[in-house]
């Protein structure tokens, strides 16, 4: 059995991420297999790549899971539905097109240092992405509840069906991911119980 994690990274961020290096860390510890792109700036692009990236995997793998953050974790839930594989939602966006529309006009992304724009037809996009419903067993929800950039009640909300823990303070980063991980890779059935 070989296993794989896509992780999945948030709206002006990159692979180089905190929790991006340590989800990558530990799953080569433990021979897994971790892809974490970067991202073009705009939704249908940025759908595009993370599609891609786990047909290869899914073609190369037998189990793969997702790993996503903020932004991410509406495209992780994209794909979970569309694929049908489990996925783990880290302060994730709900309905994203809200947020993205504070972001029409100029841009700039300090990680990958590229100055892009937001149109109001990325927002469209984004709202035609959304799924029809998820299907809760898909899904472990990981929340702070002092999110700086996103009301975790909204996820809490949206997510109410699915395994999900709340921590109370913290930040949008999610401050105590790393401890977690031993439990998300059990969680993506990505070991040998």
């Amino acid at each position: 059995m070989s296993s794989a994690i896509l992780y999945i990274h948030g709206f002006i961020s990159s692979p180089q991420s905190i929790k991006a290096q340590q989800s990558r860390a530990y799953a080569q510890a433990l021979g897994i297999e971790c892809a974490v792109p970067g991202l073009p700036n705009t939704p249908g692009a940025t759908l595009a790549c993370v599609e891609r990236e786990l047909q290869g995997l899914l073609a190369r793998h037998t189990r793969v899971g997702l790993i996503g953050s903020s932004l991410g974790g509406f495209f992780s839930t994209v794909l979970a539905e569309k694929y049908a594989v489990p996925a783990v939602l880290i302060n994730p966006a709900v309905r994203p097109q809200h947020l993205i529309a504070h972001y029409v006009g100029d841009n700039f992304n300090p990680y990958t240092e590229e100055h892009f724009q937001i149109t109001p037809a990325h927002t469209r996009e984004l709202a035609d992405m959304e799924p029809l419903s998820v299907t809760p067993e898909r899904y472990w929800v990981l929340l702070q509840s002092g999110d700086e950039t996103l009301d975790y009640r909204d996820a809490q909300s949206y997510y109410s069906a699915c395994r999900m823990t709340v921590e109370q303070g913290g930040d949008h980063s999610f401050t105590t991911y790393e401890s977690y991980l031993p439990d998300i890779v059990t969680f993506l059935q990505l070991t040998e119980k």
